[in-house]
């Protein structure tokens, strides 16, 4: 496939504007976002990071999109939300938490944000828009 990955570490907002220098010089095509906590807390600046380096960047959490980031792809935080409801509901019946099963994440959402997309130039091909959960205009 002809990839080149690089990992760019940064493990808390001070070092966000250095890492995404790093990573323009790479001139790269796409980035992905590996979910974390802190990366969640300065969301806005990351989203304004890769908007100003006009880098095309996936996020995991849908917040991500609705500031102007392009592409989200993860789990369903509505849905976990479900299945922790039911967790819960049987703990308070009196289940014993070792017995209860390990349950892996379910749905999964894509999200596309289409005026990003325009603003990068890029073209979304029509079958992803169909698959997309969400699409902003």
């Amino acid at each position: 496939m002809n990839l080149r990955l690089q990992f760019v570490a940064a493990s808390r907002p001070a070092e966000f504007d250095k890492a995404f220098g790093i990573i323009a010089d790479g001139r790269p095509e796409a980035l992905l976002e590996f979910p974390s906590q802190t990366f969640y807390a300065g969301r806005q600046e990351l989203v304004r990071l890769a908007a100003l380096h006009r880098i095309p960047t996936i996020w995991n959490a849908r917040e991500f999109v609705e500031l102007g980031g392009l592409i989200m792809y993860g789990t369903s935080l509505l849905d976990l939300s479900r299945q922790a409801a039911v967790y819960v509901d049987k703990l308070l019946r009196g289940a014993k938490p070792s017995e209860l099963p390990v349950e892996q994440p379910t749905k999964f959402e894509l999200m596309i944000n289409i005026t990003t997309a325009r603003t990068l130039g890029i073209t979304i091909p029509p079958s992803l828009l169909a698959r997309a959960d969400e699409v902003i205009e």
